[in-house]
């Protein structure tokens, strides 16, 4: 890794990229720390630590860097971008226009991001109005009326939208996916603290032996995590691909040999993101509007808080767990069903002249294609899920609230490698480039 950033900086283009990239995180980070204009930053901060046991503020707090507890501008981040793709990806199975979109190649996938982008906007309209009118009557607001209300909705809508234009930039004029990387860089901003945090609880004030073991345990868990989303990421089924020969002109061209390589984490991070996203939203919602569910609702909304899974104290509470395995089961599946076409490979391969060994072209190709797909889609999902537990069943067990875990580490680890991968490659069609002009 240090190699090729070594190697791109070397390269003028590659180098402005990345420099332009750096600079836009730096805007992101300082703007996380400018607070909305009119707001009692100290009351917010009261609400938001009595909430620490609460799972999906942990999450929210790691997916904003930290803007959401002090209150800035950045509070609601690129999270109203992320529910609006959760949103579009799900109508586009109900709504047969979208769908259509999908498979339109470049103008349709404009057009959904469009579309995405006006859904964002909304969204952060509604949230920001949410917490302006529910917390500001409590406290959060100095002085409540009207324009103080506009004020505040007016910075949390603009700064969520500019940090979605940021994002674009990056992805246009940068390198990677710059939505990915403004979350990373949020997601990183939290680790020392979250660092921190285990070191003062389970390291702090033991013995030597003791907070030995606990420190190589902890950076045992965290090495492990990243290893496995590496193996993850990398892993891949490749199904060989051979060429039939045929004339043209005078000669006889094809008989080649390929493959096509399927991943077997082919959905990313992004069924990791979408469970994450619905289980947290339904507690947000709850916090937000002041009240605290009992009976029968307090069970499941303690079903959805990650924080109580595998505690001791609440072995019912563990049963959400298997709710957000479904849900990363179900988004991969679906995810992969969006971005990969079975009969459009099997079509290209056939007017190609290319098969695979064994399987006729055609229909049979397609059902062998998804046959191979399903398998290796439950094997990702089910490994992903792994990488997010260690984690989970550590806090549980332990009690360890820290804004980070196999979520964060995924999208770190995930984001870092493909970003990597893309300057690599941008440094290898610039090699060509060159060899093809000289």
């Amino acid at each position: 890794m240090l190699k090729t950033l070594r190697d791109a900086f070397r390269v003028k283009d590659i180098r402005r990229k990345i420099l332009y990239t750096f600079m836009m995180l730096v805007v992101v980070r300082l703007g996380s720390q400018l607070p909305v204009p009119g707001v009692n930053r100290d009351y917010f901060s009261n609400w938001f630590a009595s909430q620490q046991g609460n799972g999906a503020f942990n999450f929210f707090s790691a997916f904003t860097g930290g803007s959401f507890e002090k209150m800035t501008i950045f509070a609601l981040n690129i999270t109203p971008y992320i529910t609006s793709s959760i949103i579009m990806e799900l109508l586009s199975i109900a709504i047969p226009a979208l769908e259509e979109m999908h498979r339109d190649g470049d103008d349709g996938r404009k057009k959904i991001r469009t579309i995405t982008r006006y859904l964002t906007v909304g969204l952060a309209v509604f949230e920001s109005l949410a917490m302006a009118i529910g917390f500001g009557r409590s406290g959060l607001i100095e002085n409540m009326n009207f324009l103080s209300v506009l004020t505040v909705v007016v910075a949390l809508t603009a700064g969520s939208a500019f940090l979605m234009w940021v994002g674009e930039q990056i992805t246009e004029k940068g390198v990677g996916n710059g939505i990915s990387i403004v979350l990373v860089i949020n997601i990183v901003s939290r680790v020392p603290q979250d660092m921190a945090t285990l070191f003062g609880q389970f390291v702090s004030g033991k013995t030597i032996a003791k907070g030995g073991l606990n420190a190589i345990i902890i950076l045992a868990i965290i090495l492990v995590t990243i290893i496995l989303v590496i193996f993850i990421n990398d892993a891949q089924r490749r199904i060989p691909v051979q060429y039939a020969k045929k004339m043209q002109g005078r000669r006889l061209v094809g008989g080649q040999s390929s493959s096509i390589p399927l991943k077997v984490n082919t959905a990313g991070v992004i069924p990791v993101i979408f469970a994450s996203s619905l289980m947290s939203i339904p507690q947000m919602i709850a916090s937000f509007a002041g009240k605290t569910p009992s009976g029968v609702a307090g069970t499941i909304f303690g079903m959805l808080n990650q924080n109580n899974w595998f505690s001791p104290a609440n072995p019912i509470y563990s049963v959400g767990l298997v709710l957000y395995l479904v849900l990363i089961i179900f988004f991969a599946y679906f995810y992969t069903s969006i971005t990969f076409n079975p009969i459009e490979v099997a079509d290209n391969l056939k007017k190609q002249g290319g098969f695979v060994p064994g399987i006729r072209p055609g229909k049979p190709t397609t059902e062998y294609l998804n046959s191979v797909l399903n398998y290796i889609i439950f094997i990702g999902a089910i490994a992903l899920s792994i990488v997010v537990l260690v984690p989970i069943v550590f806090n549980g067990l332990f009690n360890a609230s820290v804004s980070f875990g196999g979520t964060s580490i995924i999208i770190i680890v995930s984001v870092i490698l493909e970003t990597i991968k893309q300057i690599e490659s941008q440094m290898q069609v610039r090699n060509y480039k060159g060899f093809l002009n000289a």
